[in-house]
């Protein structure tokens, strides 16, 4: 079915992060599975009709698969076919007529600020060991800059420009931004640096984060770490990094940030993307406006 050149093609052509990689990989080969039950049986993706493909999204319906997901999916079908045209293996894209379910536009969760600030000044919350600063450098870089969890990930040390303030992202697509960070988001690097230098992991990694015993942190690390925080101030079910990345734009968007200002600093490719935080600051002002107009 020709796969795996695709895949090639958008991790090293097309330079996709890992994790968009590992999704599109994931769906078609769910995709894949699908053609190759007895009642299809595709061996060519020339003999695949847009009829497949909405039997598919039926299945998918059925399974209780989220409109948001089967709209991902599906965008996924239609790149690879995008790709199978170029490379001249099918004729047309049997996926360019399908219709995908709306998605119902869900606010983003996000955390109250103050109680999040006070958390975070607390001198009881978080231990003063390595660990401890490490917990509490997550959770601040993740409320004080709005970064992806992948970007996070990412972020070495010499991303890290204490002087001036900055940090150094690698964003989706391969996309430099640089974001400022405050006052006291540096003097907590600055102690996690001097921390991690004393623990004298054997590996010396240059990646910032990091595991207890020195090994490069990873996602369900952070996740924990998120969640752990969080339930201390939210009884949300929704306590994520992402949660976190809400906060920042909401937060700034309340404040009188600039709307574009805040598409930068979050690494959005288009204003569309930034604009959904405006509904919250909507939401926000209906909800003073009930508790405070006599005629509301």
């Amino acid at each position: 079915m020709f796969l795996a050149r695709f895949i090639q093609y958008i991790q090293f052509e097309k330079r996709y992060s890992p994790h968009t990689v590992s999704a599109y990989k994931s769906d078609l080969d769910q995709f894949i599975r699908f053609l190759n039950t007895p009642e299809e049986a595709i061996t060519h993706p020339s003999e695949i009709t847009h009829h497949l493909i909405r039997n598919w999204m039926v299945a998918m319906m059925s399974d209780d698969i989220t409109a948001r997901s089967i709209t991902r999916k599906i965008a996924t079908l239609r790149k690879y076919f995008k790709f199978l045209l170029q490379e001249g293996i099918i004729t047309h894209n049997p996926a360019s007529k399908i219709n995908t379910p709306k998605s119902p536009k869900n606010l983003p969760v996000v955390v109250e600020d103050a109680k999040l600030t006070q958390m975070l000044d607390d001198n009881e919350v978080f231990s003063h060991d390595f660990k401890g600063v490490r917990d509490k450098l997550v959770i601040e870089t993740l409320f004080g800059t709005g970064m992806r969890l992948a970007e996070l990930l990412g972020v070495k040390e010499t991303d890290i420009n204490i002087y001036e303030g900055t940090v150094k992202v690698l964003g989706k697509r391969n996309k430099q931004r640089i974001i400022p960070i405050n006052n006291e988001l540096k003097l907590l690097i600055a102690e996690y640096l001097e921390l991690k230098k004393n623990q004298n992991f054997n590996n010396n990694s240059l990646t910032l984060l990091v595991t207890d015993k020195g090994a490069d942190a990873y996602p369900k690390l952070i996740y924990l770490i998120v969640q752990k925080y969080l339930s201390y101030i939210s009884t949300q079910n929704k306590k994520s990094p992402h949660v976190l990345r809400h906060t920042f734009a909401t937060s700034l968007l309340n404040r009188g940030a600039d709307l574009n200002a805040i598409k930068e600093l979050l690494g959005h490719a288009n204003l569309s993307a930034t604009q959904i935080y405006t509904h919250n600051s909507v939401e926000r002002l209906k909800s003073i406006y009930k508790q405070a107009h006599p005629k509301a």
